[in-house]
This record gives C-alpha cells, sequence and structure tokens, in this order.
C-alpha cells in the first residue's frame, strides 16, 4: 500500500476530500454504527494514515501483510475479537485493499 493509494482515496492531510471513496466509507460506516465513525476503524485508521502520511511504515504492502508489524497485530486482534478470522469489510481487510 501506498501513501499515494491512500491520497488518491481521499485520505488526506486536510482530512476527507468532499465526493471520495474516503467520504463514502465515512458516511456507511457513520450509519451503521448510528451516527459516528469508531476510533480504530477502518475510516478513522485510513484517515490517521493519510494525514501522516505514513503507510508505508505500518507493514500493509502489496504481497500481504508484513510479519510482527503493526498491520499484523492488528490483524491478530481483529481476528480475536472476530472468532479466529478477519471479517470482509472490516479494518484490517478494507486497509489491505487500499
Amino acid at each position: 500500500m501506498s501513501d499515494k493509494n491512500v491520497h488518491n482515496a481521499g485520505f488526506t492531510s486536510s482530512g476527507i476530500a468532499r465526493g471520495s471513496l474516503a467520504s463514502s466509507m465515512m458516511s456507511q460506516e457513520a450509519r451503521s454504527s448510528g451516527g459516528g465513525v469508531h476510533s480504530g476503524g477502518p475510516t478513522s485508521t485510513l484517515q490517521e494514515m493519510g494525514a501522516k502520511s505514513s503507510t508505508h511504515s505500518t507493514g500493509f504492502t502489496s504481497s500481504g501483510i508484513s510479519g510482527g508489524s503493526q498491520a499484523a497485530h492488528m490483524m491478530s486482534q481483529e481476528a480475536r475479537s472476530h472468532g479466529g478470522g478477519t471479517p470482509r469489510g472490516g479494518t484490517t481487510s478494507t486497509v489491505q485493499s487500499i
């Protein structure tokens, strides 16, 4: 994953870009959670990465998630909280896909 992909999706240092994939994700996540975007969810995680331009150091790569990285830790936590697997549309799978 590259900072360019995250920025192109609308996650920028200035916030979420209007009319972008990021704004659509934020809207959908807010509706499904009763009006807010949860800390640690896909939208907030990607926005943090986009604001800091820090995707290169998190462990989300074009060849998968790097062992021992922040991404691996995130995936492990998410899998434990969902009974052993990372759910489609969850934070890890969404961030990895972008």
